[in-house]
């Protein structure tokens, strides 16, 4: 498989020296994003919700996506993780790239300009065919659903 290549630009305003997403080390599947605050801060209360700005456009080729993915220290140190993850940049988007992070934790968090709020994970989206028919093959499962497989 060849490796995809991830066009970027900065959104006008953006911040010039924040660093381009990148990978934190040699076996990570995520390359890290940072929020584009303007230099500021912003603080997500308890349940809260917003839209995280990151200066970025993305360019991903024809046949591929960019998933927006949590990253797992800040879940877990400070209860912030992507709302809707994980999220898809699909390859005809050309607008802003911005990050739903959610405060699941019981204190109100600092986001700060410049922090690492997500991780891209670049994977192969090829489009299906959907038909309709009048009926599907069976399998051992069936149509056992939620809980159906057990607990392991």
């Amino acid at each position: 498989m060849q490796t995809p290549r991830i066009a970027i630009s900065r959104v006008s305003g953006a911040d010039p020296d924040l660093p381009l997403p990148a990978y934190a080390s040699a076996g990570a599947a995520g390359a890290d994003v940072r929020a584009d605050l303007g230099g500021g801060s912003m603080t997500l209360a308890p349940g809260e919700r917003a839209l995280v700005p990151t200066g970025l456009r993305l360019q991903v080729p024809e046949g591929w996506e960019v998933q927006v993915r949590p990253r797992s220290g800040f879940a877990l140190k400070q209860g912030i993780t992507v709302l809707n993850s994980p999220g898809t940049i699909d390859s005809d988007y050309r607008g802003p790239l911005g990050v739903i992070l959610v405060n699941l934790g019981a204190e109100p968090q600092v986001i700060a300009h410049g922090d690492r709020i997500a991780q891209l994970v670049v994977a192969p989206a090829p489009q299906a065919t959907f038909s309709l028919v009048g009926a599907l093959d069976d399998s051992a499962r069936g149509e056992r659903g939620f809980g159906s497989t057990g607990r392991e």
